[in-house]
């Protein structure tokens, strides 16, 4: 698809191709070191388990100050809202347990994933939005299965943490597609 950049998109685009790149680069770092230390829950895999929305708060903030000439951030305050509440109930779901821990993860990726899904939608028009509608999607998907998971007879972590990588390679292919509607003038 073919995209016309008036000023205020190609600024925008620029800015959130540099912070696309950035949380494609942090999750996969988050997701290696999670991986690395997530043989039971401690104290460090809760910890990094609230780093993650806590991460996704910054960057909503950096997209909703990014955003302000192209469109409403009124769904970006939501998702930052959304994820300061996933961060809490995550650090006190520590406190019992996996399963509690992936119905917080599960619920988050739900309504996080709606609220990707609607913003990419609005911005189609931007370019390089495609990914970011189709990860919104499948972190919906994916929210249900950790939700599942909850009641396992033995539920674990790995899936959770995994659910950072496509997440990430999502971000990396927006990125770069974004490239063009950034240098539009």
């Amino acid at each position: 698809m073919t995209t016309v950049a008036a000023p205020g998109i190609s600024t925008t685009a620029s800015a959130l191709r540099r912070l696309y790149f950035v949380r494609f680069a942090f999750a996969i770092v988050w997701a290696g070191v999670t991986f690395a230390v997530a043989k039971d829950l401690n104290p460090l895999v809760v910890t990094l388990f609230v780093i993650y929305p806590l991460f996704d708060v910054a960057a909503a903030i950096v997209d909703a100050r990014a955003s302000r000439a192209t469109g409403s951030p009124a769904l970006l305050y939501a998702n930052i809202a959304v994820s300061l509440l996933a961060a809490i109930a995550l650090a006190v779901a520590g406190t019992s347990g996996i399963p509690a821990m992936l119905r917080v993860w599960g619920a988050w990726a739900i309504v996080a994933g709606l609220i990707q899904l609607i913003v990419g939608a609005t911005r189609r028009r931007m370019g390089g939005q495609w990914p970011m509608i189709i990860s919104g999607g499948i972190s919906v998907l994916a929210g249900g299965s950790f939700l599942a998971a909850a009641s396992a007879d033995n539920p674990a972590l790995a899936n959770a943490i995994g659910y950072a990588i496509p997440g990430a390679v999502f971000f990396l292919i927006s990125a770069i597609r974004l490239g063009r509607a950034a240098k539009a003038n």
